[in-house]
């Protein structure tokens, strides 16, 4: 088991999503930055889609109450274990007693904590997610509470002669500090009512800098910036909308639909965020600015194929670091961060 001590309503038990039941009005849900947690799970040997902790309020502790092997990937933040110091993306072998504080981000909003064999949860439609909005899957369909105590598999750990553990260079997988940085680079395909929007608001869509409003949550981010405004007045019916889905209310504002997306929506939609790209949005905090970038399709789908590579690379890496531990040509090609950072 572990114990939560610190936490707010926004941290909760997340997986890689709940798929297939749009038609149904059920979100896909998920968490806000997939790769983080897929590489969380992968550090420390776990399925892909295993349930992980979703940290956006800081700080963040919990107590361990058996050994075992935990990993913190997403944001840059600093990483407190049993009164140590560890940089973010690192494999971290816990103690029976010991505390784990996650603090607040020097770049990014969203952390994730997976710890080997997973967390256990009931699931809901075949995912351990925890859909805020619907109040259902993860603990209860809720934040996690301080006293709040959760099931983990905790798959022994075997590191041999890296007692601090290892990690990864987040540049060597995309994740340079522009990319979560104050002005965040997002890629965008067209949205189907595109052409409708007259030529000021196609240009400001990508000319401006929209910056995240204090209106932005699981369900969607609400932007501040020029009024994106229509050619004509159109009246549509409600229609399918996913995470990405740019849409444009009658306030000119554009909402971005992220994890807990509506299913449907009656809003003119502008633009719609590449897959690639989800994740910079769920490490841009309230406060930051966004710069759309169109792109085509093909580009769209290069750039999943890329971010998959990268992914499939670091994973071949931490498996291979828990298996030859005692490789130091290995553990310099993973660790390029000192843990007293």
């Amino acid at each position: 088991m572990i114990e939560i001590l610190t936490t707010g309503a926004a941290n909760c038990v997340q997986d890689l999503g709940r798929f297939g039941y749009l038609d149904a009005g059920v979100s896909r849900s998920g968490a806000m930055d997939a790769p983080a947690l897929e590489l969380a799970n992968r550090l420390v040997g776990n399925d892909p889609n295993a349930a992980a902790i979703e940290v956006a309020i800081f700080p963040f502790r919990l107590r361990f109450d058996r050994a075992g092997l935990a990993a913190v990937t997403g944001a840059d933040l600093p990483v407190t274990l049993g009164g140590i110091r560890y940089p973010s993306w690192w494999a971290l072998p816990v103690s029976a007693g010991d505390i784990l504080e996650l603090g607040l981000p020097r770049r990014g909003a969203r952390a994730y904590l997976a710890i080997a064999g997973g967390l256990i949860v009931p699931p809901v439609l075949g995912s351990a997610s925890t859909d805020l909005k619907s109040r259902w899957g993860g603990l209860k369909g809720r934040g996690l509470r301080r006293g709040d105590r959760l099931e983990a598999g905790f798959a022994p750990a075997a590191l041999g002669d890296l007692p601090a553990g290892f990690g990864l260079d987040p540049e060597t997988i995309g994740r340079g500090a522009a990319d979560i940085g104050e002005e965040v680079p997002i890629r965008v395909l067209p949205g189907a009512e595109y052409d409708v929007f007259d030529q000021a608001a196609v240009d400001a869509l990508e000319a401006a800098a929209w910056q995240v409003s204090e209106d932005a949550n699981r369900q969607g981010y609400r932007l501040s910036g020029p009024q994106l405004t229509l050619r004509q007045k159109l009246e549509l019916h409600s229609h399918g909308i996913m995470p990405g889905t740019v849409q444009v209310p009658p306030s000119g504002q554009p909402i971005i639909q992220l994890a807990e997306a509506n299913t449907c929506g009656g809003y003119p939609k502008i633009a719609h965020v590449i897959e690639a790209d989800l994740w910079r949005l769920g490490q841009a905090p309230v406060g930051s600015r966004l710069r759309f970038a169109r792109v085509d399709r093909r580009q769209a789908v290069a750039a999943l194929r890329a971010q998959r590579v990268l992914i499939d690379r670091a994973a071949a890496f931490a498996a291979l670091a828990r298996k030859d531990a005692a490789n130091p040509e290995l553990l310099a090609a993973l660790s390029r961060r000192d843990t007293n950072s």
